[in-house]
């Protein structure tokens, strides 16, 4: 391949304002995105005695049984994760007969709390009506059965299967007195209980109830409306938290894994604010540190030039604090963009940087922009071995993964210098 000819198919992000706009390097791409059925069992895999019904071809059953059959939470084999596998004839007549015939086996068996029925590319193309069979089982079994769509060829990868399968969970939630909690919404990865947000909470007399998908049972959905504030922390519980802001009358706080000091501050005093609490001495002490540790870093980052991959913060917010920081993206691949939440931290990158923008995340022809583009450094997933011959240093930030608060902050800057020193060092190496 050519990477001046790769290079040519892309579009700069000051064009951007949706992702029809983004082109990807190539049309085959490594590594593959995962389809939204992933993303259903992450989220079914948090919600302890729920089951998930997998209606689609063999593929697709192997696929998501072989992802939970060594998963714990999942049970292994006989857990809960079941398939509905359809044949040609179910594809010409419709899966309704075999889908009832498996939820009176499933229900035998299992005896679940609730059901997601979790509909593939097959059954959104023959047009089975998944909605109206949920609800049909639900009233035949007098349990909850809620459907969940996850056709492939709508969408670009996991995240809306997660999306969709936490909002399903508002049709489980009932009207409650409230109880002065507060709900963790849309963690996917870590132990909330070890982060700095968490414990901030504790701390301050501040009990912590349903965390949907990160560990919770169908009962703790159920009894969610009791809490007095949501706590979002990812744009995947953002439709859910708006649907119980709406019905319950529960407002929401958007605390998501922020790396800029002053947004981690906003955060927490809209946060305290709902709580009607004062904010903790301890959150001022913090937020001058991480403001002093992102000037120091300042002096060691200012130039370093970059290729943006993929990592566990937000994208936008993300590469305009590493612009504030006097790094230049050459690069920044991504997964979704949206001009209302995105377009405010894009057009300040742009103001300070002129990045092409990808698709995410594609390494396989990314090798061969790396001699025409030189970065210093490479954030998210890649061969660090690779990278390194390209005289390339590998930014890791998956630690941040479970982290929450100005901690995100400390982290992914201690990570930044390492690495920005190590390419000065692969630099240096180069020119001996």
């Amino acid at each position: 391949m050519d990477g001046n000819q790769l290079l040519q198919r892309l579009g700069k992000l000051r064009d951007i304002t949706s992702m029809k706009e983004v082109a990807p390097l190539t049309n085959a791409m490594f590594p593959g995105a995962h389809c939204p059925l992933m993303g259903a069992a992450m989220a079914v895999r948090g919600i302890k005695d729920a089951l998930i019904l997998i209606v689609g071809t063999d593929e697709c059953a192997y696929y998501t049984k072989h992802m939970t059959i060594h998963s714990e939470e999942f049970g292994g084999m006989m857990g809960r994760c079941v398939s509905v596998v359809l044949d040609t004839r179910d594809v010409t007549f419709g899966c309704k007969k075999k889908l009832e015939l498996a939820m009176r086996e499933l229900v035998e068996e299992y005896r679940p709390k609730a059901v997601f029925l979790v509909t593939t590319c097959v059954v959104e193309v023959i047009g089975d009506d998944a909605d109206a069979l949920a609800d049909g089982l639900s009233e035949t079994y007098q349990i909850p059965v809620l459907p969940v769509h996850t056709e492939h060829f709508k969408c670009d990868n996991h995240m809306p299967g997660l999306e969709r399968t936490i909002t399903a969970c508002f049709e489980l939630m009932k009207d409650q007195k409230k109880r002065g909690t507060v709900n963790l919404l849309g963690q996917r990865m870590g132990n909330f209980e070890t982060t700095e947000l968490s414990r901030m909470l504790r701390e301050h007399g501040v009990r912590v109830g349903m965390q949907l998908p990160c560990g919770c049972t169908v009962e703790e959905i159920e009894t969610a409306p009791q809490a007095q504030l949501n706590i979002v922390v990812h744009t995947i519980a953002l439709p859910l938290a708006k649907k119980m802001e709406q019905k319950f009358g529960i407002p929401y706080v958007f605390f998501n894994k922020f790396t800029e000091p002053d947004h981690i501050y906003e955060a927490y005093q809209t946060l305290f604010e709902h709580l009607k609490l004062p904010l903790p001495k301890e959150i001022d002490t913090l937020y001058q540190e991480a403001k002093t540790a992102k000037e120091k870093a300042y002096e060691n980052l200012q130039g370093m030039t970059y290729i943006y991959g993929n990592t566990p913060f937000d994208c936008m917010e993300f590469n305009q604090f590493l612009t504030e920081e006097g790094m230049i993206p050459q690069i920044i691949q991504i997964s979704s963009f949206d001009e209302e939440i995105d377009g405010p931290a894009a057009k300040k990158i742009s103001q300070a940087a002129d990045p092409y923008v990808a698709k995410s995340a594609n390494i396989a022809p990314m090798q061969y922009l790396y001699d025409v583009l030189h970065p210093n450094l490479y954030l998210g997933h890649e061969f660090a071995a690779r990278l390194r011959k390209k005289k390339i240093a590998m930014v890791h930030s998956d630690k941040a993964s479970g982290m929450l608060g100005f901690e995100v902050t400390t982290y992914i800057l201690k990570e930044l210098m390492r690495a920005a020193e190590e390419a000065k060092e692969l630099a240096k190496e180069e020119t001996r």
